[in-house]
């Protein structure tokens, strides 16, 4: 008898993901955790493997197609090979692989008995895999909020939750409230017929830019401030270029971005407000003991933030090396799920590109971004020798939620990091 392999979890508030690339075809013997396809999820290309052994009889998706968590990928033939005992969490399907499961159970493996624990397990299944009407900005404004998306009664057709439901089950346990706050995320626009007036082509968003449209849509709802300031990196670039040798040593190479993560990092303890996030639902402030920082990294599948973890644990030169390691998985797709999570704050630098300045957008839990524009030689004015001297000056900007750091504290962190910038000695007296 033939067994479906279903889509498993691929990771946290990951439900589903566009197919890049299959790995086996009709015919194909595949064996217990063998890879089988590729899937671009909202984090990165996941190679999904086999919970099963056997022979490939049919495979039910193509790629570019979107596959969702607990749809049918795969059906082996009745040759299963060994098959392993089933996780207790796990949904069996089929009568064979029920029969299997009792055997090892050593329970009766009569059909009676069979069909018994089938129903037994479709009922924990449709209690475990209820599916829940409601797109994923929604199911991540739930976890956000601390809502049980299973709990929101949904006010859309065929009981589909929307941003407005979650709200209003947060405030007032599902009863009816007055009109939902202008922020949440607005309905799709909808398009004319751009091809009244010309030729067009529609090209597939990939996962990447589709988890950036949500993540964005987000984001908009913070209400966002960003500060702006000037720090001199003549010694700065001097001391970089003195110690990168040592870094070269050692197989990396000592980057502005790792030295201003290095500072960042020491700043985010002296100032805790920002490296916290904001919990409505319970009105709290999480502050967070730990620093883990997100570098913005740019590929040519769309933007990925991969995470440094406990990066005040660690010198420039670990800093420069994990900091490559990770762009350059970034840029093949090779990032895990693990390594796109967790961080607190973000930096992003798009001074080889070029620019005078920008304001990056904060992204929910996160409540701050550091933006690092191209340095330019400027004239500043040395007191001292009452003239003016060329300066190597680099923008900062800082962008940052005012429902928790006001403008005045905003201004002192980045002031901050411009001195630690200026007196690059600081990375070791306060590091």
């Amino acid at each position: 008898m033939a067994t479906e392999i279903r889509l498993p979890e691929v990771g946290e508030g990951i439900d589903g993901g566009t197919v890049v690339a299959l790995l086996v075809g009709v015919g194909d013997r595949v064996e217990v955790d063998q890879p089988v396809l590729e899937l671009e999820t909202d984090k990165a290309v996941i190679e999904v493997p086999s919970s099963l052994a056997g022979l490939v009889e049919d495979v039910h998706l193509e790629v570019n197609q979107e596959a969702r968590v607990g749809q049918v990928i795969l059906t082996l033939a009745a040759d299963l090979g060994e098959v392993p005992a089933a996780p207790a969490d796990e949904v069996v399907q089929g009568e064979t692989t029920i029969e299997v499961a009792l055997r090892k159970e050593g329970a009766d493996p009569s059909p009676a008995a069979t069909q018994t624990r089938s129903g037994s397990l479709a009922a924990e299944a449709s209690g475990r895999q209820k599916l829940i009407p409601a797109a994923p900005s929604v199911r991540r404004l739930a976890r956000e909020m601390g809502v049980d998306i299973h709990e929101v009664t949904g006010s859309g057709i065929l009981g589909r939750i929307s941003a407005q439901d979650v709200v209003r089950y947060a405030d007032h346990g599902g009863a009816p409230i007055g009109p939902v706050p202008a922020h949440l995320p607005a309905p799709a626009l909808r398009l004319p017929d751009f091809s009244r007036w010309g030729e067009i082509e529609r090209v597939p968003m990939s996962g990447i830019r589709k988890a950036m449209l949500r993540t964005m849509t987000t984001a908009w709802s913070v209400p966002m401030v960003t500060h702006f300031d000037k720090a001199d990196i003549t010694s700065f670039e001097l001391f970089r270029k003195r110690h990168r040798s040592r870094a070269e040593a050692v197989g990396t190479k000592l980057t502005p971005t790792a030295m201003i993560i290095k500072i960042v990092a020491t700043a985010l303890r002296r100032f805790p407000e920002f490296n916290a996030s904001i919990d409505i639902a319970a009105d709290e402030v999480v502050y967070k003991r730990y620093v883990n920082i997100g570098v913005a990294v740019d590929t040519e599948h769309g933007l990925l933030v991969p995470v440094i973890k406990q990066a005040n644990k660690k010198n420039v030169i670990e800093l420069a090396s994990e900091l490559g390691g990770l762009a350059e998985k970034a840029r093949t797709r090779k990032l895990t799920p693990d390594e796109m999570q967790g961080g607190n704050f973000s930096v992003s630098n798009l001074g080889g590109i070029g620019g005078t300045g920008f304001a990056p957008i904060v992204t929910p839990p996160d409540v701050a971004i550091l933006g690092m524009s191209r340095g330019e030689f400027e004239p500043v004015y040395d007191q001292e020798a009452e003239e003016f001297t060329p300066r190597l000056v680099m923008p900062l900007s800082l962008s940052y939620d005012h429902r928790l750091i006001d403008g005045a504290g905003a201004a002192r962190f980045l002031r901050w990091i411009c001195q630690a910038i200026e007196e690059p000695f600081l990375m070791v007296l306060e590091g």
